[in-house]
């Protein structure tokens, strides 16, 4: 191997870098250990793993850029060579950091991470996969080597910069149970008609891919969806076959149209002519792929598969895309839902609508909602649709997109 055999990914490596805008960053972008020797970021497709791993790169190479290299392993590339021997001749000539993209696409990729991991003491790995990821712990153990972080789509919060409305710091949901009227009045003090924009976030806001499609926005989400299935789910679970996808596909629609679901696991196999136990799995595979929402009593166990008590779709961007029938009061759960999901363990209580990290109940709304369903439970509030600002424990629903 030489200069000459790696050139088209040096190219693809450069055209991308030199493309890449700094002006926005994502929350996690902060958040992370780039010192780690081996880090993993996972999450859904068109959530913008790729454009953080370029921004950090020009944001830190400088002039030595000769010592880092960018490589998506989907590149047709490596289906004439190996990803060992490219790390291998990088390393010899300098390379002390490597970002790989797309891991998952790569043919045994836990046990390439580990032998990198092991062989070059003094290379950083950085890799992007699928939210299907799962390490094995059996197959590499990769889980005492690696710091692994989840990438979820825009917040809200985030939308509002990202569209150079406000800038807004995140906040824990302790500190909005605590402070959330303050929080608000800040906001709409400034002029700013917050509701107004929560709507339009809700229709087109989730994937930061939404300014570049335009109108064709919600037919991209349809598109990725269908990649999602037919090749990240199966590149991680191999035994897919195409009648299993094909499955999988029909059971999302099924969903779709009769969110939230509460499903009979029996009836929903029969329908899919499955099996119970296929089912479950199609169920967990696509709440994995972050396509699907499964709300359970229980912390889930995926080595343990239970039957979920309701299912939403992940997020209302997708709600729209995926055409279904959106009623105000299932876009207002499936928004809390997706935010509030992102920061805390969500369970399904015995009264009110979401368990928060096993002590906060949340009923949501819109703005004639009473506290009847969850009266007297303490550490119990409102998520109020269609309000600027709150009071007590009556708390605006957009405020949950500010909590990362």
């Amino acid at each position: 191997m030489d200069y000459t055999d790696i050139q088209p990914l040096l190219n693809t490596f450069h055209r991308k870098l030199a493309a890449t805008d700094l002006r926005f960053k994502r929350y996690l972008h902060g958040q992370i250990n780039w010192d780690a020797r081996l880090l993993g970021i996972k999450g859904a497709r068109g959530v913008g793993k790729t454009t953080m791993l370029l921004q950090h790169i020009k944001e830190t190479a400088g002039n030595n850029l000769d010592e880092v290299f960018y490589a998506s392993l989907d590149n047709m590339w490596f289906q004439t060579h190996s990803a060992e021997d490219l790390v291998e001749f990088l390393y010899t000539r300098g390379v002390t950091r490597i970002y790989l993209d797309e891991v998952h696409k790569y043919r045994n990729w836990t046990v390439l991470l580990k032998n990198l991991y092991d062989n070059y003491p003094g290379l950083n790995i950085v890799y992007t996969g699928s939210a299907m990821l799962a390490i094995d712990n059996s197959k590499s153990d990769l889980s005492r080597r690696q710091s692994l972080y989840t990438l979820h789509g825009l917040s809200f919060r985030e939308y509002l910069e990202y569209e150079g409305i406000i800038s807004l710091p995140s906040m824990t949901l302790e500190e909005m149970l605590n402070n959330h009227v303050s929080y608000a009045m800040d906001i709409t003090s400034a002029g700013i008609k917050i509701v107004k924009y929560f709507e339009q976030y809700l229709n087109e806001g989730y994937y930061p891919y939404y300014k570049e499609a335009g109108r064709d926005y919600l037919m991209r989400i349809g598109e990725v969806v269908q990649l999602v299935i037919d090749s990240d789910i199966t590149a991680v679970e191999e035994t897919i076959t195409y009648s299993t996808r094909q499955k999988i596909k029909k059971l999302l629609m099924v969903v779709a149209e009769n969110v939230p679901l509460e499903p009979n696991i029996n009836k929903l196999a029969a329908s899919l002519e499955s099996t119970r136990d296929q089912t479950l799995k199609m169920l967990y595979w696509l709440d994995r792929a972050a396509l699907l929402w499964l709300l359970t009593d229980k912390p889930k166990d995926y080595k343990h598969l239970t039957g979920p008590k309701k299912i939403y779709l992940n997020n209302t961007n997708l709600m729209n895309a995926l055409g279904s029938r959106v009623s105000k009061g299932t876009q207002r759960e499936t928004f809390f839902a997706n935010q509030a999901g992102a920061v805390t363990d969500l369970l399904i209580p015995k009264q009110g609508d979401f368990l928060a990290d096993g002590r906060y109940i949340f009923e949501v709304g819109g703005p004639q909602k009473t506290f009847d369903q969850i009266a007297g439970l303490p550490d119990s509030y409102l998520a109020i649709d269609d309000i600027e600002i709150g009071n007590g424990n009556r708390i605006p629903l957009w405020l949950f997109g500010c909590l990362y």
